[in-house]
């Protein structure tokens, strides 16, 4: 469908090897030196590339930085805008949705993942891997996210059986198939590394250098890394709801059994009022246990419900990109602008575009 211009949004004929994907949300302060460090790092590869920024409703100055750098080289940049904030997994799955190249990287924009290490992965995958992950050698997070992120993932592995070492990480490399399987999904809230390991046939993981954030603070507090986690545990098992089951089968016949045993002292030692705390004691730890398998459904029943609605992940405001990426000279980015729902392949929906 034509912008208010009349022109179409259109793709370069001439498909990347390689496609970057970078999820921005107020990065300002550190976008300069991304820049700085990532072209260059790609230019060295000696392939055909794309960077596809997909700004997640960012409310500083990243939009219009983003902006200026796709003019300055439009013939590897693109731009997805979104018209709010939805997260970084939707921001990454934007980018795939965008994608054209056979291998597909994804990094974060606060370069504690150097993008010096993108020929490290592309090299892997050209191995015939059409998933490599990546593990960081020496952390530069806090403490009490280094460990808490590996309680996570021995927890997540025993329950999920997907192997990813450091699944905070989110430099990795994914080949065409997988990229195009996950486009075919339509999970509301999800965990993209997870969802990319049950459609990869060959896995791997290579060892990658970590450096401290460049500029700003993480966007992710304590809570969201629960809700991270939570996600990614309801969304790849039933392992838990399986849980509570047998745990209420066991409880069960706890109490048949405790039931009995107070009967018998009933006929053995007559009426008595010991043990009253105690009872107590393990009637709030049960309701305590009631609590959290209540919550721990609610979950699960959260996701259906989330799911059913069928609306929109995320709202693309906009896409910068040129009319042809092998010209010579910056041409004008073309917009497509649609009200009802996206094409085949789309994971959102385009609307409110206007010409850039």
């Amino acid at each position: 469908m034509p912008d208010p211009d009349g022109h179409l949004f259109t793709c370069s004929p001439m498909k990347p090897e390689l496609s970057v994907v970078i999820p921005v949300y107020n990065e300002e302060s550190g976008l300069a030196q991304l820049f700085a460090r990532a072209y260059p790092a790609l230019d060295a590869l000696g392939i055909s590339y794309e960077i596809i920024f997909v700004n997640d409703g960012s409310r500083d100055k990243s939009a219009s930085i983003l902006a200026e750098q796709f003019q300055r080289r439009p013939d590897v940049t693109r731009v997805v805008l979104f018209n709010g904030n939805y997260g970084q997994h939707m921001a990454i799955l934007a980018g795939f949705a965008a994608t054209r190249g056979n291998i597909t990287v994804t990094l974060d924009a606060d370069l504690q993942n150097p993008p010096e290490e993108i020929g490290n992965l592309v090299a892997k995958i050209r191995e015939g891997y059409d998933y490599v992950g990546s593990i960081r050698r020496n952390r530069q997070d806090a403490a009490w996210r280094g460990l808490a992120s590996k309680a996570m993932n021995r927890l997540r592995e025993k329950i999920t059986r997907i192997k990813m070492t450091d699944q905070g990480n989110m430099l990795r490399a994914y080949g065409r198939n997988v990229i195009d399987l996950v486009n075919q999904c339509r999970e509301v809230n999800t965990f993209v590394p997870a969802l990319a390991y049950t459609f990869a046939r060959n896995p791997t993981e290579i060892v990658v250098e970590h450096e401290e954030r460049s500029a700003g603070e993480s966007k992710y507090s304590l809570y969201s890394l629960i809700r991270l986690n939570f996600d990614l545990v309801t969304g790849f098992s039933l392992v838990p709801l399986q849980f509570f089951s047998l745990l209420g089968i066991a409880l069960s016949f706890v109490s048949a059994a405790l039931f009995i045993l107070l009967i018998i002292r009933r006929f053995v030692m007559g009426a008595e009022v010991q043990g009253v705390f105690t009872l107590f004691a393990i009637s709030f730890f049960l309701m305590g246990v009631i609590l959290f398998g209540i919550g721990l459904l609610g979950e699960y029943v959260g996701r259906i419900y989330l799911q059913v609605r069928a609306r929109p992940r995320y709202v693309i405001q906009a896409v910068l990109q040129s009319e042809d990426a092998d010209a010579p000279e910056p041409q004008t980015a073309r917009l497509r602008a649609m009200t009802g729902e996206p094409e085949s392949g789309d994971a959102g929906i385009v609307a409110g575009a206007r010409r850039s």
